[in-house]
């Protein structure tokens, strides 16, 4: 897959297939502009993953652990199956992940 196109997807639009491994698909439902910014939330963690592990730094890396999971979780790739959850339940989900994540980042 090149670095500009979108990544295959299964026929029911619930994962994308990335050298040749399924991972759940971001929830289509999300506002582009909310799931811009949890991409950018999630990468953030990713790399203080990355800080703290290099640092040897346990409970940094916890940390950002965490923040990785609750952005994947609200962008719909973890935790219940956004395609199992109604509409509002959906629209909570991210709307309380980017509310609690710009509240860390803002700490």
């Amino acid at each position: 897959m090149e670095a500009h196109q979108s990544p295959e997807r299964t026929p029911d639009g619930h994962f994308v297939v990335i050298r040749g491994r399924k991972w759940r698909a971001t929830d289509p439902s999300t506002p582009e502009e909310t799931a811009a910014r949890l991409r950018r939330h999630l990468m953030s963690a990713r790399r203080a993953v990355r800080s703290a592990t290099t640092a040897g730094d346990a409970q940094a890396e916890r940390a950002a652990r965490a923040r990785v999971n609750r952005a994947k979780v609200a962008l719909g790739e973890r935790g219940t199956p956004w395609w199992d959850q109604p509409e509002d339940e959906r629209r909570r989900r991210w709307e309380q992940g980017l509310a609690r994540l710009d509240a860390e980042t803002q700490s």
